[in-house]
Formats: C-alpha cells, sequence, structure tokens
C-alpha cells in the first residue's frame, strides 16, 4: 500500500542531529530501505518535516521505517495511507461499478 509518511521532527535534537551529522546517516539508511517514490523536506508547524511515499509492504515494517526518526530527532511520526491519480481513477471506476 502506498502511504505518506510524515516524521515532524524536535527542533533541538534535530539540530543536535544536524550538527552530529547522525540525521544524515539516519536519513540515508531509511531511503535504501524503503526506496521511496517520492521524498521531500520542509517546514510544517515550525519544525523540520520529512515527507516520504513509498510502498509499505507489511505492517511490520512500521517499526523500522519510524524508529530512526523517534530516536535520533524525537520526531512525532504519521503513516498515511495514500493514492495517486492513477489508483483514485481506479477507486472512482469501482465505486461506480459497486453503485450501478
Amino acid at each position: 500500500m502506498r502511504v505518506l509518511l510524515k516524521a515532524q521532527m524536535d527542533v533541538a535534537a534535530a539540530n543536535e542531529a544536524v550538527k552530529s551529522g547522525a540525521i544524515g546517516k539516519a536519513l540515508q539508511e531509511v531511503m535504501q530501505q524503503l526506496q521511496p517514490e517520492a521524498v521531500y523536506f520542509g517546514p510544517s508547524g515550525g519544525k523540520r518535516t520529512a515527507f516520504i511515499f513509498f510502498d509499505l509492504k507489511d505492517p511490520s515494517q512500521i517499526p523500522l521505517v519510524s524508529e530512526p526518526f523517534y530516536q535520533i530527532t524525537q520526531a512525532s511520526v504519521e503513516i498515511i495511507p495514500v493514492m495517486n491519480a492513477d489508483d483514485l481513477q481506479e477507486g472512482l471506476r469501482q465505486l461506480g461499478e459497486s453503485q450501478g
């Protein structure tokens, strides 16, 4: 299932992780594991935030992908199911068939 992992990092913890280089290493490891479809970084709610779109093959992956953000940057992490335009079109097609 395609999901968005949104990680909002604690400012002080992220500052330390940037200074020590830990954040770069952790992000590289997460990216290698996930092979994400897209990754964006930017401020959200006044905090450094990562937006990572990837295929969650099994719920057992959740600790693997979220723990680095918890441990290194004391982030709050959300994992949200998402669709691209093709997924939405297919969902609407199926909805139409079920109602017709």
